[in-house]
């Protein structure tokens, strides 16, 4: 059954670009967003991210931590976030075991083909650990925004 609003919110560890480890539960007490996109340095993940970017004073103001998951590893990870400093966590799912506790893995087609691939969706944990809000197939103009909002309350 796909995660719903008032669920708990799946605990999971998970390496970031810096090699450090993440622990969702250990980030109790405060607001996250856990972003899934696609892949680093692409042309909607990267306005993504640099939308998070600038916007971090904000959700730092409402003690929010921002976190993105791709299945990119560590390396690309920390290259993507060298190239447009990004001043936030990304969180390296290779195995996609945290894709599939969060049901973002979702059926896509490129050139006629049909692969498996994370489908850009934001998910707002309340500082219980339990899901506040879903955005499912995320298209990135105003977004950020919406979230920030969301944030505030």
């Amino acid at each position: 059954m796909p995660l719903q609003v008032g669920d708990n919110a799946p605990d999971f560890t998970l390496g970031t670009d810096d090699n450090l480890q993440i622990t969702l539960s250990k980030l109790r007490g405060k607001k996250i967003i856990l972003y899934f996109y696609p892949k680093d340095d692409t042309p909607g993940c990267t306005q993504q991210a640099c939308d998070f970017r600038d916007k971090l004073p904000d959700f730092n103001k409402t003690s929010t931590v921002v976190l993105g998951v791709s299945k990119d590893d560590a390396t690309s990870h920390g290259k993507f976030k060298k190239k447009f400093s990004l001043n936030f966590a990304l969180l390296a799912d290779t195995e996609g075991k945290v894709c599939d506790a969060y049901g973002v893995m979702a059926e896509k087609s490129m050139y006629g083909k049909t692969y498996l691939g994370i489908e850009r969706t934001t998910f707002l944990i309340n500082e219980k650990g339990k899901i506040s809000k879903i955005w499912h197939k995320v298209k990135v103009p105003g977004h950020i925004e919406e979230v920030l909002q969301l944030t505030k309350i």
